[in-house]
């Protein structure tokens, strides 16, 4: 493979970085080939105007990847594609998602992560990339440079096993101010089947923003790259075909959404108690919905701490009216990590008897250095307590299998590949997974329609799917709350739009619409929304899934949790209902997306 690899963006942008009449016109998809060392550009399919995210990376994958093929393999496709609204002046737009046959499920998989790398792909045009084969030399490291001038393969063996908060210092310091990155740790390297893909935050600086499920982290790195580099420059935001009107649109809509989004004021964290009053907080490998001591977890503690710590609510992305991350520093006044969300606190805390946001805390950066999801692995670290191989709220054992996975030793490996992984290792039965994946915090004995997301969801157990926190949802409408949530989210996940603002079709239509130029109707919108679903189930099964798959643990069907003494029995016709397209009228236009 050659030492450097280029290709220009000539035509893309006009040489005075004025955008042309149409926002998408010198658009394109940028081809990385890792085995032949060569990148090319392509013009973007005008047949994919109002596909992007999401949407994209199922479309690309369904079409080039062999849903056969070894994950960590050559033939694996990864797609980035930022949302189709990236780069523009929606609010809170930012979002890129990541693609591929996941290492962990054998199925396809999309995570998609904040930060500025979609806002930046999206200002130089860049629809997607699409990263094909790998080295000959399965330990060279390369990065992969993106800006105004073109694109750039280039020497990175001198960061082989580079933790990402080095990593990402050692980047900022490189390259210009206005750039955004993308990385993977020592597990994306190795090829841990819980590593993530890390993109900096909106400063540029800290490896905070994870597209984490999955194990996306693994087929990076086993592309060969080290981290992508994104530079923008100083080009402004993608124009909209009519300035005018869709000025007018985004003010209006701005002021709705930061209305709708106080919700979030507080970040995902404040949720630590609501969850432990819907029976919903994992504890202790999932033996409980319920932590005595979930208000030393809540998020309110971390907010408390700013005033003496220092730190604060801020944006993951140029843009946001949310501001959901938060900031934390340490007793010392030193950032600790940034964006402790619910799902961390319940997985990697109260799921393993951790007791205290500042000790999840500690793990989370150590998570984030080494780039692993910590869903999957403070799942798995249940798991491997309740086979009682460590004591539930040992945090200094449980950073010591941290370094293990960054090592790469056979435990590392063990407990980074997953939740499956560990339980088959030790033998214990109480396995939370579906299709592979960790079941997310939220609980689907006390959720029974999130439950069937779980089931269903082409992406194995993963909450930002489609979750109803709505415990009542009655057996005979759960297959058609999960679909409806599962359109709306994915429909979400393709705009660039946060979860968090709280999108519904038809305030994605209306964007779309006055961006591009084009009428949207609710027919359209709602077909985007289900051809991704499709596409994904369609690569599932062509990858050997059936119904027997879509199912939770059956210990779930029988070990009862909370007051309520809950469980998860729904029949398989309820699940299975849920691949046939079901009306459920105005409600699938006018509902916002959840996650």
């Amino acid at each position: 493979m050659r030492q450097k690899a280029c290709c220009s963006l000539s035509g893309m942008i006009c040489p005075d970085g004025t955008p042309g009449a149409s926002p998408d016109q010198n658009d394109r998809v940028l081809r990385v080939d890792m085995t032949a060392g060569t990148l090319s550009f392509e013009p973007y399919p005008a047949a994919w105007r109002l596909l992007g995210g999401r949407a994209l990376t199922a479309r690309v994958l369904a079409r080039e990847c062999d849903p056969r093929c070894d994950p960590l393999g050559p033939d694996n496709v990864l797609v980035v594609a930022p949302g189709l609204l990236s780069g523009s002046a929606v609010p809170t737009s930012g979002r890129v998602s990541f693609g591929a046959r996941s290492p962990l499920t054998g199925g396809i998989k999309e995570a998609n992560a904040g930060g500025n790398v979609g806002q930046h792909l999206m200002r130089l045009g860049v629809r997607a990339i699409v990263v094909s084969g790998r080295p000959a030399e399965a330990s060279r490291r390369f990065g992969l440079e993106i800006d105004g001038a073109g694109a750039r393969l280039v020497p990175a063996d001198d960061h082989a096993g580079r933790l990402n908060y080095a990593l990402c210092e050692y980047l900022d310091a490189r390259y210009p101010a206005t750039a955004s990155f993308a990385v993977v740790g020592p597990a994306g390297e190795l090829g841990i089947k819980g590593a993530s893909i890390a993109c900096t935050d909106r400063e540029g600086r800290r490896p905070t923003r994870h597209a984490a499920r999955g194990g996306l982290g693994a087929v990076m790195g086993a592309k060969g790259l080290k981290f992508i580099a994104v530079d923008p420059g100083r080009l402004p935001a993608r124009p909209p075909a009519d300035p005018a009107a869709f000025a007018v649109i985004v003010k209006r809509f701005t002021q709705k959404k930061k209305a709708a989004s106080r919700v979030y004021e507080h970040g995902t964290s404040a949720f630590v108690n609501v969850a432990n009053l819907l029976d919903s907080l994992p504890t202790r490998n999932r033996r409980s919905g319920r932590a005595d001591f979930a208000p030393q977890l809540d998020g309110s503690g971390i907010v408390a701490s700013f005033a003496e710590r220092g730190g604060e609510m801020q944006a993951c992305m140029n843009g946001c009216v949310v501001q959901c991350t938060n900031k934390v520093h340490a007793p010392d006044g030193s950032h600790e990590t940034s964006s402790l969300e619910f799902e961390t606190l319940a997985l990697l805390g109260a799921n393993c008897g951790i007791e205290t946001w500042d000790e999840v805390a500690q793990l989370d950066r150590l998570c984030d250095d080494v780039g692993v999801d910590t869903i999957e692995i403070g799942a798995a670290i249940g798991v491997y307590m309740d086979a009682g191989r460590m004591d539930y709220g040992d945090l200094s054992g449980m950073k010591q299998l941290l370094a293990e996975i960054a090592r790469g030793s056979a435990l590392g490996r063990t407990v980074g590949d997953g939740v499956v992984s560990v339980g088959k290792s030790t033998g214990h039965d109480r396995v939370p997974a579906v299709k592979g994946q960790a079941i997310a915090a939220w609980e689907p004995r006390t959720l029974n329609a999130t439950g069937v997301t779980y089931a269903t969801s082409a992406m194995g157990a993963d909450h930002t799917a489609g979750l109803s926190l709505d415990p009542t949802v009655p057996r005979e409408e759960l297959a058609a709350t999960s679909q409806m949530l599962q359109m709306i989210n994915a429909a979400n996940d393709s705009s660039g739009c946060c979860m968090f603002l709280g999108c519904s079709l038809d305030d994605l239509r209306e964007l779309y619409g006055a961006f591009y130029d084009t009428a949207v109707s609710r027919q359209a919108i709602g077909d985007i929304a289900w051809q991704v679903l499709e596409d994904e189930w369609t690569f599932n099964r062509r990858a050997g899934f059936t119904a027997a798959d879509d199912r939770l643990p059956e210990w779930m069907a029988t070990e009862a949790l909370g007051t309520s003494r809950a469980v998860f029995d729904v029949p398989d016709d309820v699940i299975q209902a849920v691949y046939e397209r079901i009306d459920v009228g105005e409600a699938l236009y006018s509902f916002t997306a959840s996650g």
